[in-house]
């Protein structure tokens, strides 16, 4: 990472055991808990500090995404800590635990609650595996419930979709525009390997493929595309044991911990490129 370039936004994997069985996951960090892990994830109150060290490193927005990191026990203490450092706070998440006690409980922390929605047909999601356990998909109308229940809160609203093979010709233009998200973020379903090369075969989509999926959804004026390309070196990622990581090579390379170094020096051992975050409209009005 070049000095001085500082992009402002970073996600932090809390890595528990999901409880649904997505396919193609980029994010299982198996390699991780083998090694230095055991228990998936850092003590509580280490994962707090490695918070706190991201907001004094100078980083605006912080995602917690996972696994599924709403099943982290800790998790609203994390959201307190990275509001009370003056950062927008936002998780990434299947929703099967957006309940109105969740809800209630962190409108005063929780900036933007993003809900993974790959697909409105029960058995497409069936077939990637959104679904809990792997056996029950979501239906539309309990999307569309879940949706109004998060926007009756006051949380900023944002839908991740993954195309791949059983999705890639589905319409969703009119449930979006239904929910309004304040944006949708479409990704071309990315190998890593080590991660989910083994079964990525089945779920790949060539370039057009992709852009035939945007291009059925090019009146969304809140769609934001990232094809493969876009989506590697991009992200200033932290892993579930408190490293940065970043998947520029098609598999993860990890810095030295950061409670172990500082957060600046460990990410000056990647190699994190702003042009492309720009580029890919990673800087937006968040707060």
């Amino acid at each position: 990472m070049n000095k001085g370039q500082i992009i402002p936004s970073v996600n932090f994997h809390l890595w528990e055991p999901c409880n649904m069985r997505c396919k193609f996951c980029f994010a299982t960090f198996q390699a991780t808990k083998r090694t230095i892990l055991p228990k998936g994830h850092l003590p509580k109150e280490e994962a707090i500090k490695v918070v706190q060290s991201l907001a004094d490193y100078g980083f605006e927005k912080i995602t917690f995404a996972g696994g599924e990191p709403s099943l982290c026990p800790w998790l609203s203490e994390l959201v307190i800590t990275a509001k009370e450092a003056d950062m927008t706070t936002m998780i990434v998440t299947n929703g099967s635990r957006l309940s109105e006690k969740f809800l209630e409980k962190n409108k005063e922390h929780l900036d933007w609650i993003t809900i993974s929605i790959d697909s409105l047909n029960e058995d497409s999601n069936i077939e990637i595996g959104r679904a809990i356990m792997g056996k029950k998909a979501y239906s539309k109308e309990y999307y569309l419930s879940m949706i109004e229940r998060v926007k009756n809160y006051g949380y900023g609203l944002k839908i991740n979709t993954v195309v791949n093979r059983y999705n890639y010709e589905e319409d969703m233009f009119d449930f979006i525009q239904a929910t309004e998200p304040r944006r949708w973020k479409v990704f071309q379903v990315l190998s890593i390997m080590g991660e989910n090369d083994k079964n990525i075969e089945r779920y790949a989509i060539s370039g057009d493929e992709f852009k035939s999926f945007l291009q059925r959804h090019k009146h969304v004026s809140y769609l934001v595309p990232e094809d493969n390309s876009e989506m590697t070196g991009s992200y200033v990622m932290v892993d579930p044991a408190g490293r940065f990581y970043n998947n520029e090579n098609g598999s993860y390379a990890y810095s030295q911990p950061i409670l172990d170094v500082g957060a600046q020096q460990a990410i000056q051992e990647m190699n994190y490129d702003l042009d492309k975050f720009l580029e890919r409209g990673g800087l937006y009005q968040w707060s």
